[in-house]
């Protein structure tokens, strides 16, 4: 069933991009492009009849944006660590703070932090 859906949904969608392809040139008086939005209604009716057609194209259309996740994600991951993570280290830095208490003092007998409230019994515990 769900393979059906995303058929549908697949052809919905290419008819929207080919429709918006063909009118697209409306925006700027010329011409609509007849080939677009032959192609537009061919993917609306393939798409709601869930035509056996669609269903290598959309494989495909899958792959292809598996493989752009695997190129896109580490580029952002790069962008935000970069420009975001980088900055606020170097902010921190400067302000002298130590977020996570890893600064060494000779004053200090032990580095253990008493809880103050008591947990209750470890049984039960999922």
């Amino acid at each position: 069933m769900k393979k059906q859906s995303s058929i549908k949904s697949f052809g919905i969608l290419f008819f929207l991009v080919f429709l918006i392809i063909g009118l697209w040139p409306l925006l700027d008086d010329k011409e609509i492009r007849i080939w677009s939005i032959a192609l537009s209604i061919i993917f609306l009716l393939l798409g709601l009849t869930k035509s056996k057609i669609l269903i290598p194209i959309n494989n495909y259309w899958i792959k292809l944006g598996e493989f752009l996740g695997k190129i896109i994600a580490p580029i952002v991951m790069l962008v935000v660590f970069l420009f975001v993570v980088t900055p606020m280290s170097f902010l921190v830095k400067i302000i002298g703070k130590d977020l996570l208490g890893l600064k060494f003092s000779k004053k200090n007998n032990s580095y253990w932090i008493e809880r103050e409230n008591k947990l209750g019994p470890m049984k039960n515990q999922f």
